[in-house]
């Protein structure tokens, strides 16, 4: 009985390994690339599994690359592959350099994907302008009035200058820049609405794409508004910041009036004090002088009615005085 299953289970294994076989080596994509009359061995295809490549994702791009009539291989496709690259997309671009004339190696162009940009992108901006919109761009005039511009840059992105050039942000910055030293420069914010073509003209001068990706064509000015009087706005603070000093320096001012006062009443205060105890005195050398005989009796006596006729003119003077008011009054 073993000796009846035993063909069975070889042909089993058979079966298996060779079923394990087709599935490691594509032989349907063989069958698809010799269709198309693109040559790749077996073993050309076993070798890119060992390396862990896909082979659909060289294969496919070659057979289209084939049948466009670039001169390609397979071992460029999948150098670029392990080196991270996309092997579809830079076919693609070259596909369409050559479509438009445009001269395109594949090393150029595997350098362009490598550096992280879009090479299909850039040769289709390279046959066909792009137009970037800067944001608004805003700037003061001489006269101190605001001017808000926007404008649009065409452009068109040079092959030679993708790798290592500038982008688009470079070019929004320098078109920005260059707005607002034309409006900066201008005498009045009449002048940049009446003729917004200068600042289009004084932009392109400057040169800008210099260093970058991109080959300008034009700058237009799309939109042109007048903002806020920044001048007045100075003034108006400038006017407000000496008001609060002169209003500072004043309470300053008046403080120290204030503090001079009240130094001026402590002044009085001592000064009467001194007064009373010098009055105090006057009772105390009288009686000496009594004691020691240089005043007499009569001579006290004559000083105290003087003192008190004094004090009784004064009595009628005060009620005099005030007489006088109350007529003056009625």
């Amino acid at each position: 009985m073993l000796t009846a299953i035993f063909p069975l289970i070889v042909l089993g294994l058979g079966i298996l390994a060779v079923l394990m076989l087709l599935a490691f080596i594509p032989v349907g994509l063989w069958i698809s690339a010799l269709a198309a009359g693109v040559k790749v061995s077996l073993m050309t295809l076993v070798g890119m599994r060992l390396r862990r490549v896909p082979p659909a994702r060289i294969v496919l791009p070659l057979i289209k690359a084939v049948k466009a009539g670039l001169d390609v291989d397979t071992a460029k496709l999948e150098a670029h592959f392990l080196a991270g690259g996309n092997v579809d997309r830079v076919v693609d671009a070259l596909i369409a350099a050559a479509r438009a004339g445009i001269e395109l190696t594949f090393a150029r162009a595997a350098a362009i994907d490598l550096a992280g940009r879009d090479v299909k992108e850039a040769v289709t901006v390279s046959v066909t302008p792009k137009v970037i919109e800067t944001p608004v761009v805003t700037a003061m005039a001489k006269n101190g009035i605001q001017v808000k511009a926007t404008a649009r840059v065409t452009v068109r992105a040079n092959i030679e200058r993708l790798v290592g050039g500038a982008g688009e942000e470079t070019i929004i910055a320098r078109v920005g820049e260059g707005i607002v030293t034309t409006i900066g420069s201008a005498d009045s914010h009449k002048d940049v609405l009446e003729n917004p073509d200068k600042i289009s003209q004084n932009v392109l001068a400057k040169g800008l794409d210099a260093g970058t990706a991109f080959e300008i064509l034009s700058i237009d000015i799309a939109d042109v508004d007048v903002g806020k009087n920044i001048g007045a706005e100075l003034q108006i603070d400038q006017a407000e910041a000496d008001k609060n000093i002169a209003q500072a320096k004043a309470e300053e001012r008046r403080a120290m009036a204030v503090a001079r006062e009240q130094e001026m009443r402590a002044e009085v205060q001592e000064m009467r004090a001194k007064v009373v105890e010098a009055e105090a005195e006057v009772p105390r050398a009288m009686a000496d002088a009594l004691r020691e005989g240089r005043m007499g009796v009569m001579d006290y006596f004559n000083m105290k009615n003087i003192q008190a006729d004094t004090d009784m003119r004064d009595a009628i003077s005060k009620v005099g005085g005030n007489k006088e008011h109350s007529d003056e009054k009625e």
